[in-house]
């Protein structure tokens, strides 16, 4: 049956979003040849969301336990947070840009993970 998942961000620089993700998030990672590194990701969850016909889309989002020490840790790093932190009811939200890849959500959730 399913073993995983594997997901993809598309960047306009992947060089520089894959420096990114192995230098600034700290994410191991293999070399599958030239370079093109597959990311070994924490562990994961996923939900689905209505979309109105023509917006239908995907979404990777990262999620941590304490959402300001985490911000500002990654601040520390240099990485840019695009808005504020903001309560949505499920959790804690912001988003960080990621270098040529436009931005990721980074939240806190509410609600328990098993």
């Amino acid at each position: 049956m399913i073993k995983g998942m594997h997901g993809l961000f598309f960047a306009s620089d992947a060089e520089k979003a894959r420096a990114f993700f192995r230098d600034v998030l700290g994410f191991p990672s293999n070399d599958a040849g030239d370079g093109w590194l597959i990311f070994q990701a924490p562990e994961a969850d996923f939900g689905v969301h209505p979309a109105p016909p023509g917006d239908v889309h995907h979404e990777v989002s990262f999620y941590c336990d304490d959402i300001h020490a985490t911000v500002a840790e990654l601040e520390g790093k240099g990485v840019k947070f695009l808005r504020e932190v903001s309560d949505q009811g499920w959790g804690y939200e912001t988003r960080f840009e990621l270098p040529g890849g436009g931005s990721v959500q980074l939240y806190q959730p509410k609600y328990d993970k098993p």
